[in-house]
């Protein structure tokens, strides 16, 4: 059998600080067989040397574009623009299936150099439930940014911190407003539910029942909204323009957490860029205001905690990188993007 080798990218965003395998568990990897490298990172978290300690071999940032072709490159985040072909096979969240801005092109570059994307948001088991991901901190994440803003006590840029000090933030004050979390029984909306609680902010849960037919008047009659449903098939929006022009509307501070900004299956087209760490927020609407919210990264503020669960579900599945099941089908839909583009099959390599 074949040594499996993973390869540990450097992210490139700047405010990237998670990591899709925190060092407890690399030591588990390198235990059972696999070889580990692991890129320099001046940001992650957890500094390079305690994935030394832990028997991975280290590498310079950005080197995985000359490793060994059998290797397998692990990232959260999206590749930079170079090399133009993807010689490789990627594990990361590659935001390319459902015709986001820039989806066609990374499809492309695969195709070009005769790689393959196993994408972290179809790593999925038998009935479609996706196997390791962070939606729970983006929900906490997304939430507590909502209620800060909504308190006048969010600051600009965005650092950050330990769920220790988070919490702390997010103390109960006076003057309370109502909330609503749209999808809250996913993993997202769990999240935003718990960061709720612990800022003392009393909340409305909505999910499948809810928004199937959906009481629009109801939604926009809470203070804020986080929305935590990421769309698989095609629904009304949950918000439009209109909505946002609705002199009676009582919402003043949305956040999306799924940020599904330039997809089709967007279920809140009232924006058309994500925010930042540097700027969190964006003014919709002066009268009466509407904040908007929308980070791509948000568990990124919380990267140990996020990090070390992430890794927990994820490490179990690496061991089996190429085999049959969920890797499998992380590789059909990659095949099944890649056709609905017109690119040939027979571009790919199969191992």
């Amino acid at each position: 059998m074949t040594e499996l080798h993973l390869w540990l990218r450097h992210e490139a965003r700047t405010t990237e600080r998670r990591t899709p395998v925190v060092p407890a568990d690399a030591r588990r990897l390198t235990d059972g067989g696999v070889r580990l490298t692991v890129e320099e990172s001046p940001q992650r978290i957890f500094p390079v040397e305690e994935y030394e300690a832990a028997g991975c071999r280290p590498a310079p940032a950005g080197s995985w574009v000359s490793a060994p072709p059998d290797a397998v490159i692990l990232g959260l985040k999206e590749l930079p623009d170079e090399p133009a072909l993807l010689t490789h096979r990627h594990i990361f969240f590659g935001h390319a299936y459902k015709q986001q801005p820039g989806a066609a092109e990374l499809l492309r570059r695969f195709a070009a150099g005769g790689g393959a994307l196993l994408d972290l948001e179809y790593l999925v088991d038998e009935n479609g439930r996706r196997l390791a991901a962070f939606g729970f901190w983006a929900g906490y994440l997304g939430a507590a940014l909502a209620v800060l803003q909504h308190r006048g006590r969010l600051t600009a840029p965005l650092r950050p911190t330990t769920k220790e000090d988070l919490d702390a933030a997010l103390e109960p004050a006076a003057g309370e407003f109502t909330a609503l979390v749209v999808g809250a029984l996913g993993r997202s909306g769990r999240g935003a539910s718990a960061a709720l609680d612990t800022a003392g902010v009393a909340a409305t849960h909505w999910d499948l029942a809810e928004t199937r037919d959906l009481d629009r008047r109801a939604l926009l009659g809470h203070d804020l909204m986080v929305n935590a449903v990421l769309a698989s098939t095609p629904v009304p929006p949950f918000l439009r323009e209109a909505d946002l022009d609705d002199p009676a509307r009582r919402l003043r501070t949305l956040c999306d957490v799924t940020c599904d900004v330039g997809s089709p299956l967007n279920v809140l087209p009232v924006y058309d860029r994500t925010t930042d760490w540097t700027d969190p927020v964006r003014r919709l609407r002066e009268e009466p205001p509407l904040d908007l919210i929308a980070i791509d990264n948000l568990p990124s503020l919380l990267p140990r905690e996020s990090s070390t669960d992430f890794s927990a579900a994820l490490v179990p599945r690496l061991f089996h990188v190429g085999a049959p099941g969920p890797w499998g089908r992380c590789l059909d839909r990659f095949h099944q993007a890649c056709r609905e583009l017109g690119i040939a099959e027979g571009e790919f390599r199969d191992d």
